[in-house]
């Protein structure tokens, strides 16, 4: 996504209007322009790479969209490593302690990174010249680093890339959005109430698979404290959304007056009409690195029991319950899991009040010790669900154990 000051509104009454390229000639060929000055500076220091988009820039009108692609490009299809024999901070120690017994000289300075490589050949097996230890020296500042690949998007994507970044900052501040997510396939809605899961949004959700949803989210400036990383994370839905057949959103927004900085309200308004490309991948993935490894585990036993991902929607008042997995026997028993691992106040309270509302009486919780479930007024005995505990992993024998009893 773009920053703040890469953004280009504009406000018709009290709409606001995001700037978007057309795909014509003129685009195209400013971003593959861009495209390949990345090309060519794959294996060279970021520093050179921002010189030649500062030349590439000029003094041209358009700069703040060259800037807003160059950093499209730079944040979503580039690598970006520091390249040195040791931890840049480790090689300055042994440098500064080595040239400290020496009188300052060029000579000097030559001889230290000599006695410094032949050391280092032998430490790490493998020949480091004098150049590598002084290139190097300060690899961690950022200017220094090298980008070591660049994915390179055909034109036409980064421009569908930029005209998204420029919507999803429109809810950066936002005080209220509702979705209406009209009735579509029911995996499409799993997909997008998976996104809110994984982004953590507080929303209010309303319908049902066969009629739609509607769904109401606080934005973040709606909060007690204004909140940037809330605003990113609704920000990070909208691509999620395009993934939806058929769907409409209406935002409030708080804005502030170019010329007197008074606070005032604007809107923004979008549908599944809007010609928007999502780079997210419709595939499923998992909310967590603690679920992903647990099926991973999973995998490798042997059992009748199938684990299958996020196959129902629960509906609960105000929500829609979507648990992690779902464990499936051929004798045609079947339970519900759902890994509470998360340690937010509002989760852990969103969580405990959904498996409470669910009256669903197959449901399975692996909750993590290191929750403080007290401090979050979360009562397990008011919970009719079956408890797993686990620490840093949920072993898959645990819950082997739990379905056999």
């Amino acid at each position: 996504m773009l920053p703040t000051e890469l953004l280009s509104h504009r406000q018709n009454g009290e709409t606001i209007i995001p700037k978007r390229l057309p795909l014509d000639s003129r685009n195209i060929t400013l971003a593959n322009d861009l495209i390949d000055c990345f090309q060519e500076c794959v294996g060279k220091r970021q520093g050179e790479l921002d010189q030649i988009l500062l030349d590439f820039e000029g003094d041209r009108p358009d700069f703040r969209i060259i800037r807003g692609l160059a950093h499209l490009l730079k944040s979503g299809f580039c690598t970006f490593e520091i390249v040195s024999p040791l931890e840049p901070i480790i090689l300055r120690q042994k440098v500064f302690t080595t040239s400290a017994k020496l009188v300052p000289s060029p000579e000097a300075t030559k001889q230290t990174l000599s006695n410094l490589s032949i050391l280092l050949s032998q430490e790490l097996k493998r020949e480091i010249l004098p150049q590598d230890i002084q290139n190097g020296l300060y690899a961690d500042l950022f200017e220094n680093r090298i980008l070591t690949q660049f994915d390179t998007p055909d034109a036409e994507s980064l421009i569908h890339r930029y005209n998204l970044s420029q919507v999803q900052g429109i809810f950066y501040r936002a005080t209220n959005i509702k979705i209406t997510a009209h009735r579509n396939v029911p995996g499409e809605y799993k997909l997008l109430f998976r996104y809110l899961k994984l982004f953590q949004l507080m929303a209010y959700i309303e319908g049902d698979a066969d009629h739609g949803f509607t769904i109401t989210i606080d934005g973040p400036a709606s909060l007690f404290k204004s909140s940037t990383r809330y605003g990113l994370a609704i920000a990070k839905l909208i691509p999620a959304l395009l993934h939806v057949t058929k769907w409409s959103l209406q935002a409030t927004l708080q804005t502030r007056d170019y010329y007197t900085g008074a606070s005032k309200q604007g809107f923004f308004s979008l549908d599944s009409q809007c010609n928007l490309v999502s780079h997210y991948s419709a595939d499923k993935t998992y909310d967590s690195m603690l679920e992903e490894a647990f099926a991973n585990r999973w995998d490798k036993l042997k059992t009748d029991w199938v684990l299958e991902r996020e196959v129902d929607l629960i509906p609960i008042p105000g929500s829609v319950m979507i648990p992690d997995f779902r464990l499936v026997h051929p004798d045609g028993r079947n339970y519900l899991l759902e890994i509470v691992g998360y340690w937010r106040l509002e989760y852990l309270q969103k969580k405990f009040y959904q498996v409470r509302r669910s009256d669903c009486d197959n449901l399975i919780l692996a909750i993590s010790e290191r929750l403080n479930l007290e401090k979050a007024g979360v009562k397990l005995k008011d919970t009719p669900a079956k408890i797993i505990w686990f620490k840093d992993k949920l072993s898959p024998k645990a819950v082997l154990e739990q379905l056999d009893s």
